[in-house]
């Protein structure tokens, strides 16, 4: 799990040897990423930008469904990884992977009083259901799933299993 938060730790040479490294290892990385060009987050397996980091990285505004998915092809295209998942909050998530699908995933939180910690919830979720065997679109529904009910809260949050089960 990679989640920049542009304080500078990340600089191009740590990202450069540690992604290297995770490759040759056959480990799987997800990023969620911060900075405007994505070229510093390759290769990983999967990357978790929100809607403004996309369409920057895209170099395109996001307004709807056509260049959204202009956008999530750009970065799958240009960036070193097997998926591209697009964190849209009120609308969803859109996933981007190899082969040209994109599967679109509709929000399921029902009240949002935070959205603090949302994008750590998500990769974080993704990575552990990637990490016990599942597929990038059923690991992108547990995400939401879980980001779902953590915006539900007040402050940073977690989401306990049994919540997490509950929303299934």
């Amino acid at each position: 799990m990679v989640s920049d938060y542009n304080k500078g730790l990340l600089t191009p040479g740590v990202l450069r040897a540690t992604l290297a490294a995770a490759r040759a290892r056959g480990i799987p990385v997800c990023l969620d990423p911060k900075t405007r060009s994505f070229a510093n987050y390759q290769p990983v397996t999967v990357i978790t930008p929100n809607h403004q980091e996309a369409a920057e990285a895209a170099g395109i505004p996001i307004e709807d469904e056509a260049s959204l998915i202009e956008a999530g092809r750009r970065l799958l295209g240009a960036i070193d990884c097997r998926a591209v998942l697009v964190t849209r909050g009120e609308e969803g998530m859109a996933l981007f992977t190899e082969g040209g699908e994109v599967t679109h995933i509709a929000t399921v939180a029902r009240e949002v009083y935070d959205v603090t910690g949302a994008g750590d919830t998500v990769i974080a979720t993704l990575g552990l259901a990637l990490a016990a065997g599942a597929s990038f679109a059923e690991a992108a529904i547990l995400a939401n799933h879980a980001a779902g009910v953590v915006v539900g809260k007040v402050g940073t949050a977690t989401v306990t299993r049994d919540e997490l089960l509950a929303t299934l």
